[in-house]
């Protein structure tokens, strides 16, 4: 079974739920889907056994070829080419913007001289360690890069079907999410009960009623706020899945990089009570359908 861990906004304790429910359970891989700021590694403490470059395709203009026609321009919609056509004294070039280019080749297809290749360029790196009990794979995308959804790509194609695969997905609700939720069978979404939890947890939400993946929300920091997220979740038929306490104890032991299940009693279990839950509804959908 494969369950993604989201939120519409950071800072809610998405890691931490996904973290410890991790934790809580057997035969387990955790991908770390967070590629620009993946911090899952300073609460397992693994050893890291193996390292990848991500790379991404770019154009490489052979000039002897190129006539400075324009059409890779022309066809590339994120600008990631500029012609100069030769005029006058003007000598012609090629202008590549590595960082704009999406890698889908076009450019070298489109090209009626065949004057465009294509050559690596690495963008990240994924990393597969091992914990106790835990596969665990990470990706970093490189400091600057603006693309952080190739190294998603290589992070997922990692998932071993034989495990509980546990994904934590990075925050907000744009493509970075909608790539890490894409094939789960079910949606852990972590909010806060506050108006800014609510406002972000409404939007991811949406997302996942239009990839049609379930969900539940456990919410995080439970004690505080209001109880609008309650009743929205209430009024939307959402099952609320877990209350985590506003407790200081937890919020100690984050700032120690220790995750609360192995320090705090009882936890486990209700983590592992949750997960059979959800694998039970999550076995019978499927049988019906």
């Amino acid at each position: 079974m494969i369950i993604s861990v989201a939120s519409g906004k950071g800072g809610t304790g998405k890691t931490t739920v996904a973290v410890n429910l991790a934790l809580s359970l057997d035969n387990v891989q955790f991908l770390d889907c967070d590629v620009e700021e993946p911090n899952v590694h300073i609460f397992l403490k693994p050893e890291i056994e193996e390292e990848k470059t991500v790379h991404i395709k770019i154009p490489k203009v052979d000039r002897e070829k190129c006539d400075y026609c324009g059409e890779c321009s022309k066809f590339c919609e994120f600008n990631a080419l500029f012609v100069v056509r030769p005029k006058d004294e003007i000598k012609g070039d090629v202008l590549i913007f590595p960082q704009l280019c999406h890698g889908c080749g076009g450019c070298s297809i489109i090209c009626p001289r065949d004057a465009i290749t294509e050559e690596n360029r690495g963008i990240g790196v994924v990393k597969k360690a091992k914990t106790a009990n835990i596969d665990f794979a990470f990706g970093e995308l490189n400091i600057g890069e603006p693309m952080p959804v190739p190294v998603i790509k290589a992070v997922k194609s990692e998932i071993d079907t034989r495990k509980t695969v546990i994904i934590d997905c990075p925050p907000g609700t744009s493509c970075p999410v909608i790539h890490s939720v894409y094939g789960s069978h079910y949606c852990i979404l972590v909010t806060e009960p506050t108006p800014f939890g609510l406002h972000d947890l409404k939007l991811m939400v949406e997302v996942l009623k239009e990839l049609k993946i379930p969900f539940g929300v456990i919410i995080n920091r439970a004690g505080v706020g209001d109880e609008r997220v309650y009743e929205y979740c209430k009024d939307e038929r959402i099952e609320v899945l877990l209350e985590v306490p506003h407790d200081r104890r937890i919020a100690e032991l984050y700032s120690q990089g220790i995750p609360f299940v192995n320090r705090m009693e009882g936890w486990k279990l209700d983590f592992l009570e949750m997960f059979e839950k959800i694998n039970h509804e999550e076995t019978s959908r499927r049988r019906r359908e």
